[in-house]
């Protein structure tokens, strides 16, 4: 800001109001429709909206907060100029509104409402001239039926939403007009007097709201007063605009009314900011359970609409939702009174908090919104909300829900539900004076709440009665001497005596009472809220990573910067809290809280983060806790006593009194008193204030050193548009669109409006898919610098959820016309249905169109699955599971995005453009050709990583699972005449043992067209998940009973995942190990060429599974030449067991499958084989192969008849029987294993139950390893075998449990 304008600017924070403003009809330009409000012809004269104008404002212009007309004259009366005549209620009407600017600061205004009779005969003539054409239209049509289907005739989603607001109002609704002999004949000048709405409005800096009330309210009644007011009524709005300043932090203020003094109170700097609307309203309106939801909904930076028939309503619900944040604060649209003109504005594809003005008689059945899919709608007069599908809930809601209720039942307010539902004669049944209704409501409840020692009505009546009546004091002098006790009346003139002498204490007025027990009530409630945030972020501060040196590097770097380590916050959290916490730490109000920690290093804290800090630091003080010891247990509100009694103790003291209004300086004649009407004021002496105010100069000074102070601190060279430039980059769309330009709503700022939003949600976009692709990366993002280390399933399903939540809302963006809770789900039948049409007509053409198909692996003759968004649409139409639009679009999204074809699929969708138009306005985002590229290619970057967001989220569909078995080619080895048998284990379960049929059998033909049999099966069964294991086998029936199978292929046929589990091995009686079966170890195939599967970029691969050389009898290794070297298996048996440790280490969603580490490749089966195979004196010429488990059999058989001589008393008995129990019950399973899945069993089950460690010397010490050993084996060095026994006893520390194909049968 200019150094000119320095001295007024000093001033501008400490005045009580900026701007007096007077709103009405202008009665030079006469009745002027207002078509921004919608075409309301339809409707009787005196209930079209005609526009409104700002007759009068004072002063004109601030020139540090210049005056914004249109936005203010919308928001005083968002309805425009409302008529009645003397039949209709004219009761006074009180609401506020809020104004937010482009850098998030926020002006409130208070408007008081009323009826002034016209009397501009030209005014009066329109609107009889208007009555009459009306009549003669309805006169010469048929009974009107056509507004009833005004809404479905509309063209745009819009213009049905304002037609279904303005339809209650038609003459042909039920709720018409009362007076029907009135709308017969309508308005006639001769008979009726017709009265305008007027508003008169005052804009503060701060929301002193009942204050403000009770100023307009006394300003309002001087006018209707029979006698003219005290002074003029310039002395008293000269007053509040000039000589009342802002009360100080902590301090109490009184000023004058025009009858009676007004004080309002101002928290002090450590308490929660100024709240002063009734939070006592918002939760009986609503019940605690439905606030609670609603404020749940808010944090999550949902979209929320709230609907009622009464502005201050929808301002009141809004202000308390806000207030609760503390000490967060909503970062994007706020709007809590929608003017008629801006019904477009809920197109919005960004969250939003807006309120909707209903008409009365309007049903939520017709109310048809943009978009739904992730919208909370509070419907505040029916005291009832619907909420979005699956969203986390608060934690500990119940107990949290209670002690809400407990604060409010001390107050003496039913707790246990919302409002009574209306009816005819309760609340609201009058839509002209709900505010004045509640207010006696209110009331009443204070007056009959004995708890408060207040006084009763009737005992308000004798007060009134008493004061100053002599013939009731003798009276009551008479019962005294007669000995008659009138101990209330007693108490009553106590008090009245208590008050003239001005002992505020002894007894105040019923109102003020009223204020206390509101402020109180609302401080508590507070209070409740606040301390759950500073119990659930008490440790906040240790996750903030501040990382740049200054802040002009790190507001340049904002968007690359990683801010808070989230993974590290989360898994220090108590379990319950997760699912609310992992979304509320991605919302943008969470960021930017974040965002002020960091920046109060180089700057003066921000005010909530300020207090917030304080509070912790006093909770520390309290209560000493480790991190490490979060427990979910909940922790009640410590201070709602202390926080009352400091409202109270400020109340009862006046800091500060204002100077009282005087005569001004104006021309004798002025300032003239008419009674009902508000007079044209002097604006000569309203422009300007006095300028020799102690308290302006005061605050000079204080601004002066405050200025000097801040120029001393700014060592930065960065200006504040520079910085407020970059704040609004770094914080993304939240800052830039707080509020919809109000001033100017021509096409061009609308379309511009809209253009930010396209850029909003393609930077939005953006952001994401860099954050799941960085959170998915895992180790190799960690490397390149990025973040941490891990993502756990909980923040993937974070991540996943808001993509979700973008798409509909890019979906929802420009709509013609809305059909259904999701548009993504809507445009996805629409293409379906125009396909599927197409399909139809081409299939009597040859040369029809030839679907994509995803390629499979070379190798394996898998047939083609037919890449088809239409089919990944019909697996999702077919789950019963999913009951509604947004549910099906949601599970579309994450198959796509499992099967990578996110990008692919709404490409397709989205290039059927004569569809596009159809659906969307030119202004929508799916119409921005260059900016739709930029964000199908954002999401073409997700399939550089492996999601199993649809696998893991739908856990118990039936999924259809294709088998191929693949022998090894040669056609003599590959035929068999047995019955083979498959079971297909994953992370969820197993298919169950399923025989193949011998038909399945199929003959294939390989490159050098050998011939070779396949065997195909398909079957369905509940998901299995992520697949681990296939046990397959045969009966051994038949003359060619032996078959060497090379590998078997399962797929999952909605994902398209295909898990290769290789084998390499024979199986049958008398040949290899003679297994029957064996236990195949998954590894998920990557499409594409399998020599690049483990580079670029991608998730690290999963464990390999066996490959086919290792799993082959010892001979064949000898032969190979391929045996390891005894520092190779030392070091493989190393890193096994580490993997393992490594498992159990990881969050236990996040595990993965232990039987891969136990069976796999680079397993611990695989390395204890390797240890057990070095040395092993292999098979002479012309003997028979020998296996590990020879050896192993041969010491048990060594141990137990020694056992029985008595030998084995020295190396304990125990272990040797435990030993001899394990091996005889893996060699009595009914299963034909083998002898390597023997060995493979015992490794296991002697992890599992910790004997390894205490078998190993018994085998060692037995002699018969001198027969079967070299002496240079690894397992005859006793240093080596020691070594061994120590890694081994580190997994004594995890529980192993081993997945049910591994110990089928054994019977321990």
């Amino acid at each position: 800001m200019s150094g000119s304008s320095s001295a007024v600017s000093g001033a501008a924070p400490c005045r009580f109001a900026h701007y007096f403003v007077i709103c009405g009809i202008d009665t030079e330009t006469g009745l002027e429709p207002d078509e921004l409000a919608g075409e309301n012809f339809e409707q009787s004269p005196l209930k079209r909206t005609f526009k409104s104008k700002v007759l009068a404002r004072y002063p004109e212009n601030l020139e540090w907060n210049p005056f914004d007309q249109d936005a203010v004259n919308m928001l005083c009366m968002p309805k425009g100029l409302s008529f009645r005549t003397q039949a209709d209620k004219r009761d006074p009407q009180f609401h506020s509104f809020i104004i937010t600017k482009e850098d998030g600061s926020r002006m409130y205004g208070f408007v008081h409402t009323f009826y002034e009779e016209v009397t501009s005969p030209q005014i009066c003539s329109a609107m009889q001239t208007l009555y009459q054409m009306h009549n003669a239209e309805h006169a010469s049509a048929n009974p009107p039926s056509s507004s009833s289907s005004s809404s479905s005739s509309s063209s745009s989603s819009m213009d049905s939403l304002a037609s279904s607001l303005d339809e209650a109002d038609s003459p042909t609704s039920s709720s018409a007009s009362a007076s029907s002999s009135r709308a017969a004949g309508g308005y006639d000048s001769t008979r009726d007097t017709l009265y305008v709405s007027k508003a008169l409005c005052l804009i503060t800096p701060m929301p002193f709201m009942n204050a403000c009330r009770q100023f307009l309210s006394q300003l309002h009644r001087a006018v209707t007063a029979e006698t003219a007011p005290p002074l003029p009524l310039e002395s008293y709005v000269h007053n509040i605009l000039y000589e009342v300043p802002l009360p100080a932090p902590g301090r109490t203020l009184k000023f004058h009314g025009v009858y009676e003094p007004i004080v309002c109170q101002r928290p002090g700097l450590g308490e929660l900011p100024l709240a002063d609307f009734p939070l006592a309203e918002a939760f009986s309106l609503l019940g605690v359970e439905n606030l609670v939801q609603v404020f749940t909904c808010t944090l999550l930076e949902m979209q929320i609409l709230l609907y009622s028939e009464d502005y201050q309503r929808l301002m009141t619900v809004a202000e308390s939702i806000t207030t609760l944040l503390f000490p967060f604060q909503w970062q994007h649209v706020y709007v809590p009174i929608l003017p008629a003109s801006l019904l477009h504005f809920l197109d919005a594809p960004v969250p939003y908090l807006m309120g909707l003005q209903s008409k009365e008689g309007t049903d939520r059945s017709k109310l048809e919104l943009p978009q739904e899919a992730n919208l909370c709608f509070v419907d505040i007069d029916n005291h009832y909300i619907e909420l979005p599908e699956d969203f986390p809930q608060f934690p500990n809601k119940t107990e949290f829900i209670q002690e809400v209720s407990e604060v409010l039942q001390g107050f003496g307010i039913s707790a246990s539900r919302g409002a009574p539902p209306r009816t005819g004669s309760s609340l609201g049944s009058n839509p002209s004076t709900p505010s004045r209704e509640r207010k006696t409501v209110a009331l009443q409840q204070l007056e009959d709440d004995g708890r408060n020692g207040n006084l009763a009505g009737e005992d308000l009546a004798v007060l009134e009665l008493l004061q100053g009546n002599a013939t009731l004091e003798r009276l009551q002098a008479l019962t005294k001497r007669t000995g008659v006790t009138v101990a209330r009346v007693d108490a009553l003139r106590a008090g009245v005596k208590a008050q003239v002498t001005g002992d505020r204490q002894g007894s105040r007025t019923a109102a003020e009472e009223e204020e206390l027990r509101n402020a109180k009530l609302t401080v508590q409630l507070r209070e409740v809220f606040a301390s759950r945030f500073t119990t659930m972020f008490a440790d906040y501060e240790a996750f903030v990573i501040q990382s740049a040196p200054d802040l002009e590097s790190w507001l340049t770097n904002r968007e690359q910067m990683h801010n808070f380590d989230k993974a590290s916050f989360l898994s220090d959290q108590p379990e319950p809290y997760l699912p609310f916490l992992s979304h509320f730490i991605e919302t943008q109000m969470f960021a930017t809280f974040i965002d002020n920690k960091i920046m109060s290093q180089w700057e003066e804290k921000e005010t909530l983060l300020r207090v917030f800090d304080t509070r912790i630091d006093k909770a520390r003080l309290y209560n000493v806790r480790a991190p490490s010891l979060r427990s979910s247990s909940y922790q009640r509100c410590s201070i709602l006593k202390e926080s009352a009694q400091t409202i109270e103790q400020r109340l009862m003291k006046i800091d500060h009194t204002a100077i009282h209004p005087h005569l001004l300086d104006m021309k004798i004649g002025q300032g003239k008193y008419e009674q009902g009407f508000f007079p044209k004021l002097q604006a000569d002496v309203l422009n300007t204030g006095p300028t020799n105010n102690k308290w302006s100069h005061r605050t000079m000074t204080a601004q002066r050193r405050k200025d000097r102070h801040r120029q001393q601190t700014e060592h930065l060279n960065l200006d504040n548009d520079l910085k407020e430039k970059y704040m609004q980059e770094a914080r993304g769309l939240g800052k830039n669109l707080r509020q919809p330009k109000l001033s100017d709503l021509s096409p061009a700022v609308i379309a511009q409006t809209n253009w930010k939003f396209v850029e909003g949600l393609l930077k939005e976009c953006r952001m994401k898919t860099k954050r799941m692709l960085v959170e998915k990366m895992g180790r190799e993002a960690v490397e390149l610098g990025h973040g941490e280390a891990n993502i756990t399933g909980l923040e993937e399903n974070t991540l996943i959820a808001s993509l979700c939540d973008l798409l509909e809302r890019i979906w929802s963006h420009g709509l013609q016309v809305k059909q259904g809770k999701s548009a993504l789900w809507s445009h996805l039948l629409h293409y379906q249905s125009r396909e599927e049409k197409l399909e139809q007509q081409q299939t009597d053409s040859p040369s029809s169109y030839v679907p994509e198909r995803r390629k499979s692996d070379s190798s394996i003759s898998m047939p083609y699955l037919r890449l088809s968004l239409i089919q990944d649409m019909r697996h999702i139409q077919s789950m019963s599971e999913i009951k509604t639009d947004v549910g099906r679009a949601r599970a579309w999204i994450r198959l796509s995005l499992e099967k990578k074809v996110l990008s692919q699929h709404l490409k397709q969708l989205l290039s059927r453009q004569a569809l596009t138009k159809k659906l969307y306005k030119r202004y929508a985002f799916l119409r921005c050709e260059e900016e739709k590229e930029q964000f199908l290619f954002h999401l073409l970057s997700l399939n550089t990583v492996d999601y199993f967001c649809f696998t893991s989220v739908f856990t118990t569909i039936m999924i259809p699972y294709r088998v191929v078995i693949i022998p090894i080619k040669k056609l003599s080895n590959a035929m068999t005449t047995s019955n083979p048998w498959v079971c297909v284990s994953g992370e969820l379960g197993d298919s169950g043992i399923m025989q193949i049929p011998k038909n399945v059998l199929e003959m294939a033909f390989d490159s050098a067209f050998r011939p070779h049999t396949h065997i195909y099966a398909l079957f369905k069964c509940q998901n299995l998940g992520k697949l681990t294991t296939v046990q397959l086998g045969h009966d051994n029936a038949g003359l060619l009973a032996k078959w060497l199978v090379d590998c078997v292929v399962v797929r999952n046929e909605i994902t398209g995942h295909t898990y290769r589990f290789p084998c390499g091995r024979w199986l049958g009686k008398g040949v290899d190990d003679g297994s029957l079966e064996r236990v195949l170890i998954g590894e998920l195939m990557v499409p594409g060429s399998e020599d690049e599967s483990g580079r670029g970029c991608r998730t690290p691969p999963l464990q390999r599974s066996p490959s086919q050389t290792r799993r082959i009898s010892i001979t064949s290794l000898s032969g190979r030449g391929c045996k390891p070297t005894s520092g190779q298996i030392q070091e493989a048996i190393g890193e096994a067991v580490n993997n393992i440790v490594k498992h159990f280490h990881k969050p236990e969603k996040e595990r993965g499958s232990l039987t891969v580490l136990l069976c796999g490749e680079n397993s611990l089966v695989a390395a204890l084989e390797q240890f057990f195979h070095h040395g092993f004196k292999s098979a002479r010429l012309f003997q028979k192969t020998v296996f590990v488990w020879d050896f192993v059999e041969k010491a048990v058989a060594y141990i137990e008849s020694a056992d029985q001589m008595g030998d084995l008393q020295e190396t304990g008995g125990m272990t040797c029987q435990s030993l001899c129990h394990y091996i005889n019950a893996i060699n009595s399973t009914p299963r034909n294993i083998g002898k390597d899945g023997k060995f493979q069993l015992l490794v296991c089950l002697g992890a599992r139950d910790r004997l390894l460690p205490q078998w190993l010397p018994l085998l060692v010490e037995c002699p018969v390893i001198q027969q079967m050993y070299e002496d240079t084996a690894l397992l005859r060095d006793r240093t080596t075998v020691n070594a061994l026994i120590g890694v081994l006893e580190t997994l004594h520390d995890f529980p192993i449990t081993l997945e049910s194909s591994l110990v089928k049968g054994i019977d321990l």
